[in-house]
């Protein structure tokens, strides 16, 4: 499953929750829960602990890269394709492939320097000088 399934899945689980009862909603929420404890185990298993605070410093900062990350990872454990526990700098590779492989987002800031160089000299004259 990728990531748009799943935020699809979660979606219509919200939906679900909304429009049941308030016992099928502790269900469906105690549910979520009981696979969130599960991804995080497993992931506290494949990662040693520099890796995993690298991963969390990924969730504050990019959560939806973070998420695909761990599903990644997940599934290549899975496929058994992760044989220990990956260390720091072999999440760093496994970023840097993420990173080559995601289209960059148009991100940058432009900054028109003719807009702001324009100043009036009359304002001077309101400030008294």
């Amino acid at each position: 499953m990728d990531d748009a399934e799943l935020a699809a899945l979660r979606q219509q689980r919200l939906q679900q929750m909304q429009s049941s009862n308030p016992e099928q909603q502790q269900a469906q929420m105690e549910k979520m829960q009981a696979q969130a404890d599960m991804k995080n185990s497993m992931l506290a298993q494949l990662l040693d602990q520099n890796a995993r605070a690298r991963l969390n410093t990924l969730k504050l900062s990019k959560p939806e890269k973070a998420q695909m990350v761990e599903s990644m990872i997940i599934r290549m454990a899975q496929t058994g394709q992760i044989g220990g526990k990956l260390d720091d700098a072999s999440l760093v590779q496994l970023l840097e492939t993420v990173n080559q492989q995601m289209p960059r987002s148009n991100s940058t800031v432009k900054f028109d320097r003719r807009r702001a160089a324009i100043d009036s000299d009359d304002e001077d004259d309101d400030y008294g000088i």
